[in-house]
């Protein structure tokens, strides 16, 4: 939508020579999906909070916007559409001029025993989210314990949704194949995530395999059997829910049917002007495509919205008659879960092996303010630097907020005009004893990165 409504923007006193048709199989459109979580743990009160602009807006401002519409297959050839409704199952097809692809990505789910069991819930849809809700309150109304919840995968979802589920008085597992949670972390900092967790009294079972989902038949749950134990390779875990937070993969099945190149994770390869190379009028954003990793040179996968909305708005500006062109990303996310903060940009150390880097490390435990000043929080920040040049590869935060991951921004900053840890060191940046010690810790972790990278 991003693109749609850019292209009709910038087409301006021409918009009326572009018609704009946009399908959406689902219920809703241009909504927060990182908000799910928040909404489910109570933090944002209704769904509809998450909406940034409705289907009528949209066709208010142009759009030609079909809901409960799919685009089942793309005849690149003949370019046309097939579409089908979703509520009636008549399908048709749609000619086009130019045609843009921006089906999202779609959650891992398990090929699993069980997996397809009641109470087995995936979170990426506002659909998502009022199902877990919907469930979470039959199962408390059912059991005089509290509900067992167990979360699969300790990623940014995973840890978002095992606060929610300690939100709604759960008892919460967390399972993950890893060595540690967070693995967009090196698992040292990970670690911290994991001693965090506990703390607050999840449950955690990291180097874990899950090999299928116990269930149970249930009248309360019609033909289908509910879940009620998580099969591992360490042990079986109750359950009376189970959230999967296993990342997600791109929801590329209708570019590759068609044809279309794929990279990382199954991710449409675009140019930076989002054209899908050697098809012409073929466009793609969003989280189906792979994006330029600015610091590894690499393309690689990532699903964030930020990079999908300016995707979108790159996209829309050269279908409107514009010149956009996006420039890559580096890397940049944050989370939390209850107070702990979660941040990171660059490369890992396994990403800066991979991409052939030799890099020393900077690692720095201090304070969120002055050491002196009421409500200090510890905060564990990390710098790589490659060797040699000094140059800045990568930084991981994770601290006790609030401000621990915004830090992480300035890091990101400099990360994208290729600084050097110790160009990050000596940075002018702000100090207050209520912001933080007169050296921030970002900048000790940065200077001694560079001190063991110019050694």
């Amino acid at each position: 939508m991003s693109a749609a409504s850019q292209a009709l923007r910038v087409a301006g006193g021409r918009r009326e020579e572009l018609e704009v048709i946009a399908l959406e199989r689902s219920h809703h459109t241009s909504y927060s999906a990182c908000g799910i979580p928040y909404w489910i743990a109570g933090d944002v009160a209704d769904r509809s909070a998450l909406v940034a602009r409705t289907a009528e807006q949209h066709r208010r401002n142009g759009i030609d916007l079909r809901m409960r519409h799919e685009a089942i297959a793309l005849d690149l050839e003949g370019r046309k559409v097939e579409v089908r409704d979703v509520d009636s199952g008549a399908e048709f097809s749609l000619p086009y001029d130019e045609v843009v692809i921006a089906t999202g990505a779609a959650p891992a789910r398990p090929d699993l025993p069980g997996s397809d069991a009641a109470g087995v819930l995936g979170v990426q849809t506002l659909d998502d989210g009022a199902r877990v809700l919907h469930w979470l309150d039959a199962m408390k109304s059912r059991r005089a314990e509290n509900c067992r919840a167990v979360v699969v995968g300790g990623g940014y979802i995973g840890i978002e949704m095992a606060e929610a589920m300690l939100r709604h008085g759960c008892q919460v597992r967390v399972v993950d194949r890893g060595e540690e949670p967070m693995s967009t972390l090196d698992p040292d900092m990970g670690a911290l995530v994991r001693e965090a967790l506990e703390k607050l009294g999840v449950a955690v079972s990291t180097g874990v395999e899950v090999r299928g989902f116990d269930t149970v038949r249930d009248e309360g749950t019609g033909p289908r059997e509910r879940v009620r134990a998580v099969v591992t390779d360490a042990g079986t875990y109750d359950a009376d829910v189970v959230v999967l937070g296993m990342g997600v993969v791109a929801n590329s099945d209708l570019a590759v049917r068609a044809g279309l190149p794929t990279g990382a994770r199954g991710g449409i390869v675009t140019d930076p002007r989002m054209a899908v190379p050697g098809h012409d009028g073929v466009w793609a954003a969003g989280d189906c495509v792979v994006s330029f990793d600015r610091v590894s040179q690499r393309r690689v996968h990532v699903a964030l919205g930020t990079h999908a909305n300016k995707q979108g708005r790159v996209l829309g500006t050269n279908l409107g008659g514009g010149y956009a062109r996006f420039p890559g990303i580096v890397g940049t996310a944050a989370s939390k879960v209850c107070e702990l903060e979660i941040a990171r940009t660059g490369l890992r150390e396994i990403d800066a092996r991979r991409a052939g880097f030799r890099y020393a490390v900077g690692t720095v435990d201090s304070t969120t303010r002055a050491g002196y000043f009421p409500d200090a929080a510890p905060i564990t920040v990390k710098v790589l630097a490659e060797q040699g040049t000094g140059r800045l590869l990568g930084v991981q935060i994770v601290g006790y907020g609030p401000g621990s991951a915004k830090r992480i921004d300035a890091c990101a900053l400099a990360l994208w005009n290729g600084m050097t840890a110790a160009d990050l060191a000596m940075a002018d940046l702000s100090y207050a004893p209520p912001f933080s010690p007169v050296w921030d810790p970002v900048q000790i972790a940065a200077r001694r990165a560079a001190a063991a990278a110019l050694g």
